[in-house]
């Protein structure tokens, strides 16, 4: 296929790209850092900027594709600027404005797939629960947009065409800004994530999120949660990145600091112990279980024990 990737150059959309193109599709990549373009043209894509709030610009981009694939986001810089008032409004605005002249370009275009990222834990709290694409879900405040972004989907999935959501849950991976800040906390024996030590927290890595991109492309229409085999409750989760990067186990987040991050941190603080059954029926896997070894795999990547001190330290 032709395919078009807008966010190219984000933590999953320059490992999913290549893997594209190892695969025989033609690429056209989007993204804003010029650096990442120009390893992923190395790759093999070609490579192109784009105004996303731009309709014309987009229909004339989307031309000739067999599919889109929107990996476009505009995240706060840090994770402390995420609990600020505005924070997310770029953010908000890629979601509900873009992938809506996305798909609808798309769409006219003649365009036969139309894959949207999504963030998985919107779920209302299922304590103990498996959460299957069928749960009740409650954004936050700061992140009502994501549905916006899954109507666009939903929209371009009629008359016959492929619409498809992917409900990534946590990042994680040796290039995550989330994981450098989190250790940062550990390593002053704070803990980076709000919530009860037993609620579940289900993640994912950047390389396992890339091969679920490519086994969208030929997913039959819907939704699917993209996540590890065992979500794992919060105290294992940190017991597991304590134990890979040599820290001590932080002590729980305090409730009253969780109140304090607003509706980002009530959100954080549900437990979601969510289900990959739907995709892995497709016959996607995750390359590691659970964090737990994904965690140890991050750690190796990053050489340590001189690459998590230069992480924890800030200076990696």
């Amino acid at each position: 296929m032709r395919i078009l990737v807008t966010g190219a150059t984000g933590v999953v959309g320059r490992r999913a790209v290549p893997l594209m193109i190892a695969g025989g599709h033609e690429v056209t990549a989007i993204g804003r850092n010029p650096e990442r373009r120009a390893a992923l043209e190395r790759a093999g894509a070609t490579t192109a900027t784009l105004d996303l709030f731009d309709a014309d610009a987009v229909r004339r981009m989307v031309a000739g594709h067999d599919a889109v694939v929107n990996l476009a986001t505009h995240m706060p810089s840090s994770t402390m600027r995420m609990m600020l008032p505005g924070a997310w409004r770029e953010n908000d605005r890629v979601r509900r404005d873009g992938s809506a002249i996305l798909a609808d370009a798309a769409a006219a275009g003649g365009v036969t797939r139309f894959v949207q990222e999504s963030f998985a834990p919107i779920y209302e709290d299922g304590g103990d629960r498996w959460l299957d694409e069928t749960a009740p879900v409650r954004p936050a405040t700061y992140n009502r947009s994501m549905v916006d972004a899954e109507r666009s989907a939903e929209r371009f999935g009629q008359d016959g065409r492929v619409g498809i959501v992917l409900r990534f849950a946590v990042f994680y991976g040796p290039d995550a800004r989330f994981l450098h800040e989190m250790l940062k906390m550990m390593a002053r024996g704070m803990s980076p994530i709000p919530g009860r030590p037993e609620a579940y927290l289900s993640s994912i890595a950047h390389d396992d999120a890339a091969t679920a991109v490519i086994a969208a492309l030929g997913a039959p229409a819907g939704i699917y949660n993209v996540c590890d085999d065992e979500p794992l409750p919060r105290r294992d989760w940190l017991a597991a990145a304590a134990d890979a990067f040599g820290l001590a186990r932080p002590k729980p987040m305090p409730a009253f600091v969780a109140k304090l991050m607003g509706s980002a941190g009530e959100l954080m603080s549900r437990s979601q112990r969510m289900s990959n059954r739907k995709l892995r029926a497709l016959g996607w896997a995750p390359r590691f279980p659970s964090a737990r070894e994904g965690l140890r795999a991050v750690a190796a990547a990053l050489r340590e024990p001189r690459a998590t001190a230069e992480l924890v330290s800030g200076h990696a």
